[in-house]
């Protein structure tokens, strides 16, 4: 028993390392994921593959964005990837909400960590299943919070600090979450195969 749960903590220690070296890899070249993201982009545009984002997923996400918006008391109001925002003050803001900029990079990154995290067969299928699971679902979440929060800065602050926390802040949000992500998949949903 006391060797399993040796075994254990080694796999988790050196997935978490791995993990760890991976966000500090990207920390490293933070300057630089700026043009990764342009050339990233252009791939996707090269492929068309953008224009069933901007048809099919942009859309809801603009809807569920508005949504979050409603107890700010913005008014806001969808047409398409555009959200028209009033606040009381009567001041009207009209945001767009490009393909680009729905956060389909860090799903690429939550299946990087995801590959390194959950490797091999020391863990059940079904607590693997799970945990992709939780870790799309929660990504999607974080995308949408994120898309609101740069909204409520360019609402309530200015563009500029807006812009910079698209840009910047929004790679920080995500490699926090990733974190919390894989530390709350190692200590609660996860579960390791039993030797028989």
């Amino acid at each position: 028993m006391k060797q399993l749960k040796f075994v254990r903590y080694s796999i988790q220690k050196q997935s978490i390392i791995n993990l760890f070296l991976i966000l500090i890899t990207v920390l490293i070249f933070f300057p630089f994921m700026t043009t990764f993201n342009d050339i990233l982009a252009r791939f996707v545009v090269s492929t068309h593959f953008y224009r069933y984002i901007q048809m099919y997923i942009v859309p809801f996400l603009v809807r569920s964005v508005a949504v979050l918006l409603i107890p700010f008391q913005l008014n806001p109001a969808v047409a398409g990837e555009y959200l028209s925002i009033s606040n009381g003050s009567g001041r009207q803001m009209l945001v767009e909400i490009a393909w680009n900029c729905i956060g389909w990079q860090s799903f690429l990154f939550f299946i990087l960590t995801g590959w390194v995290a959950l490797q091999g067969d020391s863990y059940t299928f079904k607590s693997k299943i799970k945990a992709w699971m939780i870790g799309f679902l929660g990504t999607f979440l974080i995308n949408l919070i994120r898309i609101t929060i740069v909204v409520l800065i360019s609402v309530y602050l200015n563009q500029i600090l807006a812009h910079i926390f698209h840009e910047y802040g929004s790679i920080l949000f995500v490699i926090l979450w990733l974190f919390f992500f894989w530390w709350f998949s190692f200590k609660f949903v996860l579960e390791e195969k039993t030797s028989h």
